[in-house]
């Protein structure tokens, strides 16, 4: 796991709240001091909730389940892109779209038809289509990419989200904590922290803040998903010696019987 410095989480600016008049009374624990009308976060604590965070979603990752990052607003949208796409996970960087977990079977609906309209294109029926409904369906499926092409791969609900702004994401808040989904989130000095299940108290607005932040989170899953691929590694030369074994036993099986056998008939 990539060690948390509070020198480098400065550098990036991490520590920058909101205006004093728009923060939010439950985040007075993470809070450092005032400067220039500006709220400032004690990064020591961010540091530890980080590493917290990082370890949770390490085992997350480690179990198999998938974390969905969530993320619209311009200054994250290509970092999270970027970074979650690293580790193949799921994520959503344009419009929420509305019972995205609480009614996944119809998002897992609209997925199948974008996989649908790929396959007409491989075997020939697309080019069938007059050209005016070749125009809607390529409509269609460039819609689809954009909103879900992103989580094509996620064919159940996600084990945790993690979320950038969760004032901007409060729809997608509403669905996990509906579900009971664990949420991980950068929270600002305006955000409720009480809404999160594992916050790091951070500036959510400054680019930079975010790729530092998502860098490290991102390192964490990456970890977890080596030691799953190493235990799965490990069981399958394991059950694979023990095949091994009971092949080399069965010729000395019948070899047994026959020495018995032939000692009978003498």
């Amino acid at each position: 796991m990539e060690k948390v410095e509070v020198k480098e989480l400065l550098e990036a600016g991490v520590h920058f709240g909101h205006l004093t008049r728009k923060w939010n009374p439950n985040m007075a624990p993470y809070i450092y001091m005032e400067r220039n009308g500006i709220h400032i976060i004690n990064l020591y604590k961010t540091a530890a909730k980080i590493e917290e965070t990082s370890e949770a979603l390490a085992k997350i990752a480690a179990s198999g389940k998938k974390i969905l990052f969530v993320a619209t607003k311009k200054q994250a949208k290509d970092i999270v892109a970027e970074k979650a796409g690293a580790v193949n996970q799921p994520y959503i960087t344009e419009r929420w779209p509305g019972g995205m977990l609480t009614n996944f079977v119809t998002i897992r609906k609209a997925v199948k038809k974008m996989a649908s309209i790929d396959r007409m294109k491989k075997d020939g029926t697309f080019n069938s289509l007059s050209k005016k409904e070749r125009l809607q369906v390529d409509r269609l499926r460039a819609k689809l990419e954009k909103n879900l092409g992103s989580i094509s791969d996620m064919t159940r609900l996600p084990g945790a989200l993690f979320v950038v702004d969760i004032m901007r994401e409060h729809i997608a808040i509403k669905e996990a904590q509906k579900l009971n989904i664990p949420i991980f989130a950068m929270v600002d000095t305006n955000s409720d922290p009480r809404e999160v299940d594992y916050l790091i108290p951070s500036n959510d607005d400054a680019s930079k803040s975010v790729d530092k932040i998502l860098s490290i989170v991102t390192s964490a899953i990456a970890d977890g998903l080596s030691e799953r691929k190493a235990e799965k590694a490990d069981k399958e030369g394991k059950s694979k010696k023990s095949e091994d074994k009971k092949s080399e036993a069965k010729p000395a099986k019948k070899a047994k019987k026959k020495a018995v056998a032939s000692e009978e008939e003498e």
